[in-house]
This record gives structure tokens, C-alpha cells and sequence, in this order.
């Protein structure tokens, strides 16, 4: 029966995307915000979800705006499907300075760009973080981690469409240690969300004030390798215009005590985190249950 479905569904997909394909993009895009319009009144559950996090996040204290961000960042993400399976088409290595605003710290250019030098890049549920990860691509290599979709039909068909010259995948439950250690070994991007849940394995950091179980990899990678470690994102500006920024690499002197070495990097990368999210609610992604464990919330 599961399988069944999986196949009704991936079908339905295939069309979306003949679809999509077929479609310019501001047309695309026009259609993702009705549909995503449509999930916003048809999911009431994710729809609070994001209402909820907004609240607690203290964004706004207002309802209102508070439910004027989530459609807002329902639409943001319908748009963010529809452009992150067209970049293959508008962007390449010669013309995405063009299309793209570059913000980048000097201090993090110049390890972007030293040849060799494995870097750990850490971003967010924000913005475009998909074509985030092709627009570096153009500068070094990047490898990222990606959990598998519950259909796998869709899930090889997504992976199969994302532009991957020099951006590769690697799933959740094959990227251990070694295999991260080797991306940096190789001088490549390692690319790392740090707004995942990350159950029993994770550290509470403060998410806007409310403890939230995060991945400790970006804190002990960079204390056990010392490569470089920076924030960046990529924010929409406008259909297929995009602004990349990152901050000057975080130095951290350790001072002998694991535990609290690693929260504090933490700390600073969620702070981060936070400011780009305050200068643009509309662009994260609030209905992700962030704060979901006895010891970080009840969402």
C-alpha cells in the first residue's frame, strides 16, 4: 500500500515538474504561490506551527504580523522549489557574479579561495540555501548533507534534477566522522545547517532565547581539524537575484574544556543565525518544529 502511494505520488510529481519545466519563471513562480497560499489554509497544523515560532521567537508579539510572516514564509519557500530547479539553467561559472550580489568578508574570500584549504560553512533554514550551495560551488567544491525524503521515488528524482557539477550530496546517515574529516582533508566546502533538530545527540543552544537541541559538528570540526570556520546565507532580492554574505571566520581560542569550547561556538553561530533572520523573517523557514524536546520546548 505504502509503495502504491509512494508511486501516486511521485506520478503527481513528475507532472509538477513537466510542468515547471515548461513554464517561464515568472509563471512558475506565480503558481507556487497560489499552491503555497492553498497548503497555508489546508495545513493548519504546520500553518501554527509557524505562528507559534514566530511568537516565541519575539519577531512580533502581534498575531497579525505574525501570521503575515508565515504566509509570507510559506510563499517564500514555494518560490525557493521553483528557483532552486531552474538555477541550473541561469546560473554557471561565467555569468553568476552577474545575477548576484556579493558580500562576502575579505578575511572569508580569502579562504574561499586559497587553493587546498578545507573550509566548514555553516548556514540555516534561510533564505536560498540550495542555490547558496551552487553559487559557492563556483569558487571551491562544496559537499553538503541532505536527509532522504520519505518517498524514494522522489527523493532519487530531486537529487537526480540539482545541479551537482561541483556540489555533491551526502546522506545523513552515511556522513559520518570520516567521511566530513575527508571533505576538509580534500580543501573542500564542507556545507552544515545548524538549525536541524538534533534529538538526544545535540547541545541545547538558545534559539532566540528558548533552548533548541543543535548538531555539535560545525564547533568539534573546527576544534579537531582548525579549519577555518564561517556563517554565511543567501537571501532572495528579487525572481532569480540573489545577495551572497558571510562574516569574517570565526576565531575561537580553546580553553581546554570540550563541553564549553563547543557551546560557545555554537552560541555564536546561532547569534548569527538570529540576526539574519531578524533583518529577514519572511525568508526562514518557520513551520520546521525547531523547539520539539521535554528539555527545549513543547512544540
Amino acid at each position: 500500500m505504502k509503495r502504491f502511494r509512494y508511486l501516486l505520488e511521485y506520478a503527481a510529481f513528475r507532472a509538477g515538474l513537466f510542468i515547471l519545466d515548461r513554464a517561464s519563471t515568472p509563471t512558475a513562480e506565480k503558481l507556487a504561490i497560489i499552491l503555497a497560499d492553498a497548503w497555508y489554509m489546508i495545513n493548519s497544523t504546520r500553518g501554527k506551527i509557524a505562528r507559534d515560532n514566530i511568537i516565541r521567537s519575539g519577531i512580533t508579539s502581534s498575531n497579525i504580523e505574525a501570521d503575515r510572516i508565515a504566509r509570507a514564509s510559506f510563499r517564500h519557500f514555494a518560490i525557493l522549489v521553483v528557483e532552486s530547479l531552474k538555477s541550473g539553467n541561469v546560473f554557471n561559472e561565467t555569468n553568476w557574479k552577474e545575477k548576484v550580489e556579493i558580500d562576502i568578508d575579505p578575511a572569508a574570500m580569502e579562504v574561499l579561495q586559497k587553493p587546498g584549504k578545507g573550509i566548514i560553512l555553516v548556514s540555516g533554514h534561510f533564505g536560498n540555501w540550495e542555490v547558496a550551495a551552487q553559487l559557492i560551488s563556483y569558487i571551491k567544491p562544496v559537499a553538503g548533507i541532505t536527509r532522504d525524503m520519505n518517498n524514494p521515488y522522489t527523493d532519487r528524482l530531486m537529487k537526480e534534477r540539482k545541479p551537482r557539477n561541483r556540489f555533491r550530496l551526502t546522506p545523513k546517515h552515511d556522513a559520518g566522522v570520516g567521511r566530513l574529516l575527508s571533505v576538509l582533508k580534500n580543501g573542500e566546502i564542507l556545507a552544515l545547517l545548524i538549525d536541524q533538530h538534533a534529538r538526544a545527540r545535540g547541545m541545547p543552544i538558545n534559539f532566540f532565547g528558548t533552548p533548541a537541541s543543535t548538531h555539535t559538528s560545525p564547533a568539534l570540526l573546527h576544534l579537531i581539524t582548525k579549519a577555518p570556520l564561517c556563517f554565511g546565507y543567501c537571501i532572495r532580492t528579487a525572481p532569480m537575484r540573489y545577495k551572497l554574505r558571510a562574516i569574517p571566520p570565526i576565531v575561537y581560542k580553546p580553553t581546554g574544556n570540550r563541553e564549553d569550547d563547543v557551546r560557545t561556538i555554537l552560541e555564536k553561530l546561532t547569534a548569527e543565525l538570529e540576526k539574519a533572520i531578524r533583518e529577514h523573517p519572511e525568508q526562514y523557514l518557520w513551520g520546521h518544529r525547531r523547539w520539539r524536546t521535554k528539555t527545549t520546548g513543547t512544540d
